[in-house]
């Protein structure tokens, strides 16, 4: 099994600053890129301090100027909020300055807030059609001219400028859960990467049973790279488990926030909601928390690993951004390279 990071220049409350934010995430990749990482993933979102990612290939760029080897990718470019001849030419762009180390990442989109200011009109729960348009217009506009007349974009001949430097174009991925986006995937041979929130790993194995049902459905489709993202917090005693459950616990209420579109956010800055009055609260208890996610001593999250590379996950997806301490942040990757990688070798 290999790894991957996906790491946000992430701000859960004004006093933190974003001098030291930017330095801390920038040393994480760099840390992924000597420690083996295969890929670190950057997002996109708008107006929230907590993932601040405007422009994820310009992200990239910066972290390609600073690591040798790791692969750098978009999770996601979210389709609803480009135009397919921009985002054809930025994707390409970044493949061309990192030296083709470029995975592009695309996805429907996370949370209604954010379109209700990008794309003002579109429920999110309709964004996929939107990303099942852009994703062909692409690889079309990566190869040569083409023109274009469909439901949400229209353009006369045109081609992207410049081209991917990896060929025919850089590895693609696109964000899973419903099973119409595993045959999608399937279909369009895009690698999947699934995120089972805060779910147990009956989740994930739901997902493993959507590829494999995708798979069946389409038959002399290669299957994908499938990989799968958790919360990840690697420490030194066993007492320490409470830590990054009270991070997790904080960063999560601004999840449901944004999730639930409340409108409670200033300046950038969602307001957690209190979770112990949400109906989905039995996601969030501390033990369900502890035992879900990747949180432990190196042996315990080697063992939680174990689970995902027997059910057939070939790549796990170090989620680090959870409003946890730099320092402990810091202190979990270095952990999770020195002894818990090497028991995957």
């Amino acid at each position: 099994m290999k790894f991957q990071l996906a790491i946000n220049m992430e701000r859960m409350d004004p006093g933190l600053d974003m001098v030291d934010v930017e330095r801390h995430t920038l040393e994480m990749v760099q840390m992924a890129d000597q420690g083996g990482f295969n890929i670190v993933w950057a997002a996109e979102h708008h107006a929230l301090e907590m993932t601040i990612a405007p422009n994820p290939f310009q992200i990239l760029t910066w972290w390609a100027a600073h690591t040798d080897r790791i692969r750098l990718g978009t999770a996601v470019a979210v389709a609803a909020y480009w135009h397919p001849i921009k985002l054809a030419g930025e994707a390409a762009m970044t493949d061309r300055l990192s030296g083709g180390r470029l995975e592009f990442g695309i996805g429907s989109g996370a949370y209604q807030r954010e379109f209700d200011r990008m794309h003002p009109g579109l429920l999110q729960s309709d964004a996929w059609k939107h990303m099942q348009e852009m994703l062909p217009v692409v690889k079309a506009l990566w190869q040569g001219d083409v023109e274009h007349d469909g439901e949400f974009w229209s353009f006369p001949l045109a081609t992207s400028v410049p081209k991917p430097l990896q060929k025919p174009h850089p590895p693609i991925w696109v964000a899973a859960r419903a099973p119409v986006t595993y045959d999608f995937a399937i279909k369009d041979g895009c690698n999947i990467m699934s995120w089972p929130l805060t779910r147990p790993m009956s989740e994930a194995e739901l997902y493993k049973g959507r590829l494999d049902q995708a798979l069946a459905d389409n038959p002399g489709c290669a299957r994908p790279i499938f990989a799968m993202m958790r919360h990840t917090c690697v420490y030194d005693k066993k007492d320490d488990w409470q830590v990054p459950v009270r991070a997790a616990q904080r960063q999560l209420g601004q999840f449901e926030n944004l999730f639930k579109n409340l409108g409670d956010v200033t300046d950038g800055f969602p307001k957690a909601v209190d979770l112990a009055g949400i109906e989905n609260r039995s996601e969030y208890d501390p033990k369900m928390l502890h035992a879900n996610m990747a949180f432990g001593t190196p042996d315990e999250v080697i063992a939680k690993l174990k689970l995902y590379q027997d059910i057939g996950v070939d790549e796990f997806i170090y989620y680090a951004s959870m409003g946890l301490g730099l320092a402990e942040q810091k202190r979990s990757l270095e952990l999770f390279i020195k002894e818990v990688m090497p028991a995957f070798v």
